[in-house]
């Protein structure tokens, strides 16, 4: 782990690869997930393999990324994928994110013209779901994610208290709208067990989808880090679609 201060903010990175890299590869961890995930440190070994510079990171205020926890919104990820894209020379940058990574790539990509591609992993494609009125404490949201290496769900959890002005931020972002009017190339998959997003909404999405396009069905729930054969698959299509464009 590395800590990297950005205009805005500082933040904690994991990376593989020649820093010198003519090509930025940014793996996007989902709401309240952790760069240290073993998912996403296998797509930063892969995509090394194949000539990126590759960084996941903590987003602002969670896990190893320094401030308080009301950094954590839509508006400032978008922010520092930026800010890293800048930070790391303006090199042209693929995005590759996780549910509400997969998000943040969408949103991210329409704000930079250095991003030449989205790869989605069983990515949200709508707003914040609305917290349950039972978790929330003196108006913030109780919310719980297993321990790294996150291949198994874990007993002991990282508790977050998330302030609902992350509801109400990710309010302002219509991901599918921005999708429909994407011309970079773009890989998507979906789980067929995935409770966030169904086999058959994400085909409807991809039905509207400029090209250059490709859709990749996984065996597996949303959560698909739990299954290492599913992170190797994941792989082997991003290689097929990297190599492609």
């Amino acid at each position: 782990m590395a800590l990297i201060k950005t205009n805005t903010f500082e933040l904690a990175i994991n990376s593989k690869g020649d820093p010198n890299s003519k090509k930025l590869a940014l793996v996007l961890p989902g709401r309240l997930d952790t760069k240290d995930y073993e998912c996403f440190n296998s797509h930063l070994v892969y995509l090394a393999s194949k000539g990126f510079f590759a960084v996941s990171f903590d987003p602002p205020g969670t896990w190893e990324s320094p401030g308080g926890i009301e950094l954590f919104t839509t508006t400032n990820y978008i922010k520092a994928v930026n800010e890293l894209i800048e930070y790391f020379g303006n090199k042209p940058t693929v995005l590759i994110g996780h549910s509400r990574g997969g998000q943040v790539a969408i949103l991210a990509e329409t704000t930079n013209d250095l991003v030449s591609g989205i790869i989605l992993i069983n990515a949200n494609y709508g707003p914040p779901t609305p917290p349950d009125p039972n978790k929330i404490i003196d108006g913030y949201l109780a919310d719980y994610r297993d321990l790294p290496p996150g291949n198994i769900k874990t007993k002991e959890q990282k508790k977050f208290l998330v302030p609902l002005h992350y509801f109400t931020d990710g309010q302002k972002y219509n991901p599918i709208s921005v999708i429909k009017l994407c011309n970079k190339p773009k890989l998507i998959f979906y789980g067929t067990n995935d409770i966030f997003a169904s086999p058959q909404e994400v085909k409807e999405i991809y039905k509207t989808l400029p090209e250059p396009k490709m859709l990749c069905e996984l065996n597996v729930v949303h959560d698909y880090r739990y299954d290492p054969k599913i992170v190797e698959e994941v792989n082997k299509v991003l290689g097929e679609f990297l190599d492609r464009i």
